[in-house]
């Protein structure tokens, strides 16, 4: 059965019938059809629309149809354009003529895109989580490690910093990402059904009464936009497109870090693969696969872009295709934060590496020209006798703390024998606003 067709002279082409239908896709939107749709008719009835005897049987009828199919007693297949084909086809055949006054005062546009509005609202609500679950883990892990390690910029070595404050970076970024997550939803917060196709209806319904029952702040405001609006699921995709950049961030250092080059963490054998040739190998796959899945949900952002970019007001049949890219960020998007999650916590920790190469690098030279700046050297001038000490330590294979107080004082006669205490690392850590390093 078909919602339309009335004013066709003849049937639709089969290939045009299999190129037209969503179910395939839409059927995820079950839950949601079915919950807008009673809601609806509890609209319908206390508007006088529908009477008590008519809601109550649509409504039965309507949540057999959500129990058989969780139960899968009722499988959703067949040859039906979309999910709200299936759902009043379905009703129709079990209710019988009352099952075809579920549609009244309502369109397609308005009813998908209240399905869309709820279903973002749910899986907002699971990244969210996913998010918290990944922040648990980043901060057991920064806790149980504050370990002292090389801090970068240009991925060259620069000041020493800790395990602890690097993986707390990353706490800090997905917090973040948490508080986009819950400002989309904030906006998102209006229902649109009552708009019907572009212009409400001439009936009087009560569009508080669905928008309460649905959990939706208000109704909106302007029936065009209502059903043309795909902006939340564009700003929710924009929200996973950054998520996915910070994992990928992180999935990037991990990779480094457990190579032989680094040997900083160990990928627990859980999260890692082998070669089919090489049988001492030990794969990141899981961060290469996070950090390649970005593309994959960048691409479904800026599909949607696309397909929008150029609609007129109202509804138009490309915004079918919003749901598959939407659908597949999201997912992607939670099993790559739940992946991350399980990384981390199974994370190995190698100290004595992190620790060895805080020497190697000139990691406290910083610490010397600051050094200097106390004792009254302008800044300018101290960067630039560190300099000069530095190229020293390099023609002579030393550290800036393995150097003599002889040695230092050639380059300044105001260095004293304080300056060992200084520039050691440890104590580094705990002078001035650096203390943030190990907190």
């Amino acid at each position: 059965m078909k919602l339309w067709g009335g004013r066709f002279r003849k049937g639709e082409n089969k290939l045009m019938e299999s190129f037209n239908s969503s179910l395939a896709i839409d059927k995820r939107l079950v839950y949601e059809d079915i919950t807008g749709s009673l809601s609806h008719i509890k609209m319908l009835v206390e508007s006088e629309i529908l009477t008590e005897t008519e809601g109550n049987k649509i409504t039965e009828g309507l949540k057999s149809i959500l129990s058989d199919i969780e139960n899968e007693d009722l499988l959703i297949d067949g040859d039906y354009e979309d999910i709200h084909s299936f759902v009043e086809s379905n009703l129709i055949k079990r209710i019988g003529e009352t099952g075809k006054k579920l549609h009244t005062a309502r369109s397609r546009n308005d009813q998908v895109a209240v399905d869309m509005r709820l279903y973002a609202k749910k899986k907002s609500a699971e990244v969210v989580e996913a998010i918290e679950i990944l922040q648990n883990s980043l901060k057991m892990k920064a806790d149980e490690n504050p370990v002292m390690m090389p801090g970068y910029t240009h991925l060259q070595r620069a000041q020493v910093v800790t395990f602890k404050h690097h993986l707390m970076a990353y706490y800090e970024m997905v917090d973040r990402d948490k508080r986009r997550m819950k400002n989309a939803v904030s906006i998102l917060d209006e229902s649109p059904l009552g708009c019907g196709a572009l212009a409400g209806t001439t009936h009087t319904i009560n569009r508080d009464i669905t928008a309460k029952a649905l959990g939706f702040e208000k109704p909106v405001n302007n029936f065009l936009d209502g059903v043309s609006d795909r902006d939340y699921l564009l700003e929710m995709m924009s929200c996973f497109s950054i998520i996915m950049m910070h994992l990928s961030r992180l999935s990037e250092e991990l990779i480094l870090w457990s190579s032989q080059e680094f040997n900083f963490v160990e990928i627990d054998d859980a999260y890692a693969t082998g070669s089919s040739i090489m049988p001492q190998k030990r794969n990141p796959d899981s961060a290469e696969l996070i950090r390649g899945k970005t593309g994959r949900v960048y691409g479904s952002l800026f599909s949607l872009l696309t397909i929008m970019k150029g609609l007129p007001l109202a509804y138009n049949k490309d915004m079918q295709e919003d749901k598959e890219p939407f659908f597949d960020s999201v997912d992607t998007t939670l099993s790559c934060l739940e992946i991350m999650s399980e990384i981390i916590s199974t994370l190995k920790v190698n100290k004595v590496n992190m620790e060895k190469a805080v020497k190697k690098g000139f990691l406290n030279a910083t610490d010397l020209a600051d050094y200097l700046v106390k004792k009254g050297v302008p800044f300018r001038d101290a960067h630039s006798v560190v300099g000069a000490i530095v190229i020293y330590c390099e023609d002579n294979e030393k550290g800036i703390e393995d150097l003599s107080l002889e040695e230092l004082t050639s380059f300044s006669a105001i260095i004293d024998e304080d300056i060992y205490g200084y520039i050691d690392y440890q104590n580094s850590l705990n002078r001035g606003i650096k203390k943030l390093l190990l907190t």
